[in-house]
């Protein structure tokens, strides 16, 4: 990376932002505005519209008339792929700019954020336009005189409420595959991290996507998420984020249209470590960029460490050791290791969690403080606690920050029994060179995604999906299909 091209994106200024809607900029139907705070030193970016209900309603109705009137979903699917190729390729082309302007917006550190928002969304958008004109219908076992066949049709209307912490990835996530099946989409991304997002949606456009085919609303969730999830045109919504907002969307369908809802939410996912890990060192450097990377803000991050009695002493020294070599500061910085918090409100709200484990008996290795507050920004040492007990706070509740809880166990069954202590199922590691013991780890712990000898790094080929709070539906992969298409059957006499 050159921190010279990165420093010259970085001086440059915001133009305000307004919806998309009907493939034009529009702004709030009140002339309502949001500043966008940067984490990065507490500045005022920019400004997108404050969207109101009207505004929401406006944007379904477009993605409605654009889904019923055939201009995406009826293009063959050749040319829904040259499209949405292009959009990638595009993505690519400006992906230092999307990733300066989205740091800027949410305070990811730049090196991380290069590759997990352009990189991957590009990416992304590229496999499901590869896959589109490999999706085939069935035909079905039938008698002689019976021609059974299962057609995949488009749903409609899709509703995307995006996160704050990768909201291009996550966004490429959910409009990759409902673009490639055909469908109409409106975008609600989140009020602290709009702009790469909103970016991105206009270089659809510039691809050749045809307006109203994919709008975006910002405001805030209360307002136009609501009204989103409540509208009786809206056939699937999609969402990443907290549970709390999960169980709003749940209620809001079934008060309206029982649209179905797909939810990627929290997790509290453990990293398992047994004596006889292959490699210690490795496997601490892992745990440590495993949390504290992006200032924690991961749905998958390996918040619960659990470690072997035997080590456990050894292990915490390591990984403390690694985290304390992990650079926190401006995210703009090439050597940066651990970028700025999203928002105020979230660094508080982590400094209150480690307030907790402590009151609750847990016992501060490290960090534990806010660094840094002279720059305005909102940054976090990289905080490891100890003494972390089964039914504490930490072992129970998402952080969603720097803060790793460390629980140790004496055997194997107790390991077990400590990751599935919660209520979440996201994801979880095991290290260890014993391949049954691998093996029973991956079936025994309830979650997701299940990683051995390393974490994270799960690519597009694979599904990503919760179980118990985390959530229901997959991202990634060919699956990811699934919840985009409607099952037709044709039942033939012949």
């Amino acid at each position: 990376m050159d921190q010279t091209k990165i420093d010259a994106l970085r001086a440059q200024p915001i133009a305000a932002f307004d919806h998309l809607i009907g493939g034009k900029r529009i702004p709030a139907s009140d002339g309502g505005r949001m500043c966008i705070i940067s984490p990065i030193d507490g500045t005022v970016l920019t400004t997108t519209a404050a969207g109101t209900s009207s505004d929401m309603e406006t944007a379904i109705a477009s993605a409605r008339a654009a889904f019923e009137d055939g201009r995406w979903a009826s293009q063959p699917p050749a040319e829904r792929k040259k499209v949405l190729l292009k959009w990638a390729d595009l993505i690519d082309a400006n992906a230092l700019e999307l990733a300066v302007l989205g740091v800027r917006d949410n305070g990811t550190e730049i090196g991380m954020a290069l590759k997990a928002e352009p990189g991957s969304a590009a990416a992304t958008i590229r496999y499901y336009a590869e896959a589109l004109d490999k999706i085939y219908g069935e035909i079905a076992p039938t008698a002689g005189d019976i021609l059974g066949m299962i057609h995949k049709e488009p749903v409609g209307v899709v509703g995307a409420i995006i996160p704050w912490n990768f909201p291009m990835m996550v966004g490429a996530w959910k409009l990759g595959p409902a673009l490639a099946m055909g469908n109409s989409i409106v975008l609600k991304p989140a009020e602290t991290a709009s702009l790469s997002l909103m970016r991105m949606a206009e270089l659809a456009l510039e691809a050749g996507l045809p307006p109203g085919v994919l709008n975006a609303v910002t405001g805030e969730g209360r307002v136009v998420g609501k009204a989103l999830a409540l509208s009786m045109d809206v056939d699937v919504l999609v969402f990443t984020g907290s549970g709390a907002t999960g169980r709003r969307l749940m209620e809001y369908a079934a008060r309206s249209n029982m649209k179905r809802v797909y939810l990627e939410l929290g997790g509290k996912s453990p990293n398992i470590v047994f004596a006889d890990a292959p490699n210690l060192d490795e496997a601490a450097q892992v745990a440590a960029s495993g949390i504290f990377r992006n200032a924690g803000q991961v749905c998958v991050a390996g918040s619960r460490l659990l470690v072997e009695a035997s080590i456990h002493d050894e292990f915490v020294a390591a990984v403390t050791k690694a985290s304390e070599a992990m650079r926190v500061g401006d995210p703009l910085k090439v050597d940066t290791h651990i970028g700025a918090v999203n928002s105020e409100v979230q660094l508080k709200a982590n400094l209150g969690f480690v307030e907790t484990a402590t009151a609750e008996g847990g016992q501060v290795v490290t960090g534990g403080v806010r660094m840094l507050e002279e720059t305005g920004g909102y940054y976090m040492a990289p905080t490891i606690v100890t003494d972390v007990t089964r039914n504490s706070t930490l072992a129970q509740k998402e952080v969603f920050g720097p803060v790793l809880g460390v629980t140790r166990f004496a055997s194997e069954k107790e390991a077990i029994s400590l990751a599935n202590s919660t209520v979440y199922g996201l994801a979880g590691a095991a290290w260890t060179t014993n391949l049954s013991r691998a093996h029973r780890m991956v079936n025994a712990v309830r979650t997701g995604v299940m990683h051995i000898n390393t974490y994270g790094g799960a690519d597009g080929t694979v599904p990503l999906g919760g179980v118990g709070q985390s959530g229901n539906g997959s991202d990634k992969s060919l699956h990811a299909i699934e919840k985009y298409v409607n099952l037709k059957t044709a039942w033939i006499k012949l």
